[in-house]
């Protein structure tokens, strides 16, 4: 069963200002563009997505995107390294709109699979900025153990805080994530833990999702 863990409105108080509201418009939600949505994906670093093992899909319906990971995890105790307890991945990606329209991303979800020993407990930490802003702070979920089950979070951003992408310019979406295994109370010389992420959805309207708009003029 999937285990739900939070739902956190965070970023309200920390995102500047955006590039939208700079340009003198409401950043009120619109329907998404019916033109095709293209992502793509510059780079991709870190120990949690080597080379070849994160991809990205548009949804049908442009309100999403989707972020797939292979090779997500981050354990500690038997069978893992001294470095295996933090894993982290940083992308930077370019989203193509249509002409005339500007995005926010307003939701995201992440989830994935923990098995923590009892005394042990995992963090699942991100945060998400476009190129030449200031960064949102990170956004934190905790999972104690014992747990073995699915997990998925939740980050709301509030309407009021939606930070858009300026219109007519292509900006790069960062993407920062990071997973953590501590051992706690655990004995890891009997024990192994782990959580590992298998996605990372975001919407334009609300798995990351789009919140669109229309750039003046339009």
């Amino acid at each position: 069963m999937l285990a739900v863990f939070a739902t956190l409105g965070l970023f309200a108080s920390t995102l500047l200002a955006g590039p939208a509201s700079a340009e003198g418009f409401m950043s009120l939600p619109v329907p998404p563009p019916s033109d095709r949505i293209v992502i793509d994906l510059v780079t991709v670093n870190g120990s949690g997505c080597p080379a070849g093992t994160a991809a990205i899909a548009v949804s049908p319906d442009n309100t999403a995107f989707t972020v797939t990971y292979s090779n997500y995890m981050a354990l500690i105790g038997v069978g893992s390294t001294t470095t295996d307890w933090r894993k982290n991945c940083q992308l930077n990606i370019v989203v193509h709109v249509p002409q005339g329209f500007t995005y926010a991303v307003s939701q995201v979800d992440y989830r994935g699979f923990a098995s923590l020993a009892s005394g042990a407990s995992a963090i699942e930490r991100a945060n998400y900025y476009f190129q030449g802003q200031t960064q949102t702070v990170y956004s934190s979920h905790t999972i104690a153990g014992p747990f073995g089950d699915d997990w998925q979070t939740t980050d709301n951003v509030d309407m009021a805080a939606l930070v858009y992408a300026p219109c007519g310019v292509l900006r790069n979406l960062n993407i920062n994530t990071e997973l953590r295994t501590m051992a706690g109370t655990s004995n890891p010389a009997t024990t192994t833990s782990f959580i590992s992420m298998d996605s990372t959805d975001g919407a334009i309207n609300t798995v990351y999702h789009f919140s669109w708009a229309q750039c003046p003029g339009h």
